[in-house]
């Protein structure tokens, strides 16, 4: 199994813990709250700025742009300033940008505003994963993977509840502000558990290119990263959308953000699910094949059918869409466990990880915008589970192209039938 590469060295004088990787899941659920603070605001956003529907689209999408064009030039300065550098430097921006967008008076500004979110973003969690399998003892590694696979689920059912409440007191501009002081908060606790970077010495840009250049060259991470999008372009537009779904029903006040922050908090209990499914020895893609059919049969059931006319239709609604996210939760776990796990000898986890952000981030980058689109197009929500069940039976057909991740399991376990050697699984 190819390790992170030497520049993720860490500096061994102090000793890691459970609070490190910890740390670690703090940071991204913080960056991360920035994707989901918006959905709860964007009425008030579209009342003070005059922001259009589509225009709601590309403000949810565009913080992705970061991450669509900069995963490997990320994992490059991973491989050269050290992970826990650049994960400190994507919060500070976070925080900075939000500030300033907070003072933004048009939808122009705030989309640039949200373009700086997206670097800072971007900056944290492309190298959080491979910084967590750096710092988790191994008898804990599958666990601290499984608890980043949930990051996404932590920060909406945080961002999107705690925004609802918040909104119902102030406006949007201060949840902008309030938001600039949270995203610092897990600076302290990285800078006191998480031993810092040690730079090996080819840790230059030449060195950093050749590594990267190596994992880019094979297939897998490609495929994983398309994949991957699949999953979060559909999870990222109904989520997104999901308070606005919620406000045509008919529901008001806090209600459409708290039901949107449950929905979204349980994609945690699929992204828990995962690791012991996996420690069993079930593949990472038979397990995402099953989530997407799940997805789809669950998505159909939500927007095909009218539950507006049907009474309490609205709570089966909920039902049906908290099952398609909680079941989704699977897919970030088992394709974060087989990415971690497919890089080559002589290549970097980390540009693994930047490359299949690079590419997934398309997905979220699209997804709003292409939902907006459709609802718009075809005159409400239930036409969705076209582009849902579109991009399910894609994924599970690229699927067929990606063979089983060699190597360990992340808890440490050997794969059945591996041959590979142990010198070969040390380098990197």
């Amino acid at each position: 199994m190819a390790l992170p590469s030497p520049t993720t060295a860490l500096d061994d004088r102090r000793t890691t813990t459970d609070g490190a990787w910890l740390a670690v899941l703090a940071a991204g659920t913080a960056a991360a709250m920035h994707i989901w603070k918006l959905p709860a605001a964007l009425a008030g956003i579209q009342a003070d700025l005059g922001t259009t529907l589509v225009q709601a689209g590309l403000l949810l999408g565009i913080i992705q742009v970061a991450s669509v064009v900069g995963g490997l030039a990320t994992a490059v300065g991973g491989e050269m300033a050290g992970l826990r550098r650049l994960l400190v430097a994507g919060l500070i921006l976070l925080s900075a940008a939000s500030a300033l967008g907070a003072a933004a008076p048009s939808t122009e500004l705030l989309m640039a505003a949200r373009t700086l979110e997206g670097i800072g973003f971007l900056l944290a969690v492309v190298v959080a994963p491979a910084l967590i399998r750096k710092v988790a003892a191994p008898r804990r590694l599958n666990v601290a993977l499984a608890g980043w696979a949930m990051f996404q689920g932590m920060a909406t059912l945080i961002g999107l509840s705690a925004g609802a409440l918040f909104l119902q007191a102030a406006g949007w501009r201060e949840w902008w502000l309030v938001m600039a002081v949270v995203t610092l908060l897990p600076v302290p606790l990285l800078l006191r558990l998480v031993p810092r970077d040690v730079l090996p010495s080819d840790a230059g840009l030449r060195p950093a290119l050749r590594r990267v250049g190596r994992t880019v060259a094979t297939r897998r991470p490609w495929i994983t990263g398309v994949v991957f999008a699949c999953y979060t372009a559909q999870w990222m537009a109904v989520l997104g959308f999901l308070p606005s779904i919620y406000r045509s029903a008919g529901l008001d006040g806090p209600w459409p953000g708290i039901l949107s922050a449950i929905v979204g908090g349980v994609n945690a209990i699929g992204a828990l699910s995962a690791g012991p499914l996996i420690q069993r020895g079930l593949s990472e893609r038979k397990i995402i094949f099953w989530t997407f059919l799940a997805m789809s049969a669950a998505s159909v059931a939500t927007f095909a059918v009218g539950w507006e006319n049907i009474q309490n239709g609205i709570l089966a609604q909920f039902v049906l869409i908290a099952v398609f996210s909680a079941v989704g939760g699977l897919i970030p776990a088992a394709v974060t466990s087989y990415s971690v796990r497919i890089a080559p000898a002589d290549g970097s986890v980390t540009a693994v990880l930047g490359l299949t952000q690079q590419i997934f981030n398309v997905g979220n980058f699209l997804g709003p915008m292409l939902f907006a689109l459709l609802a718009t197009r075809t005159g409400g929500w239930g036409t969705a589970w076209w582009l849902t069940c579109g991009l399910s039976v894609l994924g599970m057909a690229l699927l067929a192209f990606l063979g089983a991740a060699d190597g360990v399991t992340a808890g440490g376990a050997r794969r059945p039938g591996k041959r590979l050697s142990i010198q070969r699984k040390a380098k990197m």
